[in-house]
């Protein structure tokens, strides 16, 4: 007869040979993601290709430790095991590693930083500050080793000598590289007389110059109070911090001549226009505050000066008139209640009052102490009579009387003779003293 078996039972066996293939604990596998939607935790989606799609979850720690973002369609590499969940009878995948298929981690984490922080407005020409035509010092923040600050510090003594030269020294590569730049951008805007800084270093590959691609570089760079040029790597290397500096120079060199002027002449031509725009300023200037003194030398105030003050005259006048009013009615006011209290207190009659109330109160003091003393009297009384009733029946008494109380040996009143048995031994007392008996048979 054959046998049958369950669904559970057979899926069950199924998920046994799934845990226990070697070929399923570790899957290497590349495809698109499908059917992803954020979650706070733990993120469930589905990994597809041309024929065939699976399902794959990932754990919400494993997602924490992602360093890009996933997107609907993105290609990806990942390493998962594969297991089956017997109540639904499926299999998924379950993702242990993943990475970005093609281009590359780096690049697709720096589109996805630079998509964001572009969506922020960091990125806009319009936050972007002017760089000073004559800068009287200028700080440079990249390694003092490399050849970069030697073409700086040369290249602007060559075109303006009188230009100070600050370095800021940081780490440009490798770890810690990024914190150190923002460090050093954030410490130069402590101070108060730069007029521009430098940042930059040499060319290199994309891990080279990832520094300033962080964004911690970016937005300390957006926050500077100090226009910033930036210089990093080579003319064909880009980086986010190009993006958001006030200018971009592809060397070193490009940078020092952005932060000094050209030639004597442009010199010249800056102090002439600047003589100019002077001149001009200073020229309207006085033309409005002749303007301006001559509304008033034909205003009314000049020609007739009185009217000034007129108004307020006539101000004064009317709140003293009105101060004197309110003064003899607010006294008359107060005579008044004067005089109605003063009736009031003489109909009171207090001191009659007085003495007729402490008169009362000595007539009833005298009551309650007759009063007081009849009722102690009569307690007391009470009291003799009482104690003479428990005299009477105080057992002393009534033995003296001649009377005798019989008690057994225990000291128990006996009250019946048939309280009492042959050869029992009683104590009897009497006025002056106790017998001891003992009963006949």
């Amino acid at each position: 007869m054959t046998e049958y078996l369950s669904v559970s039972t057979l899926t069950k066996y199924l998920k046994t040979k799934f845990d226990r293939d070697p070929y399923l604990e570790r899957v290497f596998l590349t495809g698109e993601i499908s059917n992803f939607r954020r979650r706070p935790k733990h993120q469930y989606f589905a990994i597809k290709d041309e024929k065939s799609i699976i399902q794959a979850t990932m754990w919400g720690g494993i997602f924490a430790k992602l360093d890009f973002e996933l997107e609907e369609g993105m290609k990806v590499n990942l390493v998962g095991r594969v297991q089956l969940y017997e109540p639904g009878g499926s299999y998924s995948i379950i993702v242990e590693k993943m990475m970005p298929d093609g281009v590359g981690a780096l690049a697709v984490k720096l589109e996805q930083l630079k998509k964001k922080l572009s969506a922020e407005g960091l990125f806009n020409p319009d936050f972007k500050q002017q760089i000073p035509a004559f800068s009287k010092k200028v700080g440079v923040i990249t390694s003092p080793s490399g050849a970069v600050i030697r073409d700086i510090i040369t290249t602007i003594n060559r075109r303006f000598p009188m230009t100070e030269i600050l370095l800021f020294p940081a780490k440009v590569q490798g770890i810690g590289s990024a914190e150190a730049v923002a460090s050093r951008i954030k410490e130069a805007n402590l101070r108060t007389d730069l007029d521009v800084l430098i940042i930059g270093r040499g060319g290199g590959s994309i891990e080279d110059l990832w520094a300033f691609n962080e964004e911690c570089v970016v937005r300390s760079i957006f926050e500077s109070k100090i226009p910033i040029i930036s210089s990093v790597g080579h003319e064909t290397d880009t980086t986010l911090a190009d993006y958001v500096a006030d200018r971009r120079a592809a060397t070193p060199t490009a940078a020092a001549e952005l932060a000094t002027p050209n030639t004597k002449v442009d010199i010249l031509q800056y102090l002439t226009t600047s003589e100019s725009r002077l001149t001009s300023t200073l020229q309207r200037a006085i033309m409005t505050r002749q303007e301006s003194l001559g509304r008033l030398q034909r205003s009314v105030v000049f020609r007739q000066p009185e009217r000034l003050y007129d108004s307020y005259l006539q101000k004064v006048d009317r709140l003293t008139q009105e101060l004197s009013h309110r003064l003899r009615q607010h006294i008359q006011k107060h005579q008044q209640a004067q005089t109605v209290l003063t009736t009031k207190l003489s109909s009171l009659r207090l001191n009659q009052k007085v003495t007729l109330l402490q008169d009362n109160l000595d007539h009833d003091i005298a009551a309650l102490q007759a009063k007081m003393t009849s009722y102690l009297e009569q307690q007391k009384q009470r009291a003799d009579s009482a104690y003479e009733q428990l005299t009477l029946i105080d057992p002393v008494k009534i033995i003296n009387r001649g009377f005798s109380i019989v008690r057994t040996h225990e000291g128990q009143v006996v009250k019946s003779v048939k309280e009492v048995t042959g050869g029992q031994k009683l104590a009897i007392e009497v006025s002056d003293g106790i017998v001891k008996v003992e009963v006949d048979k």
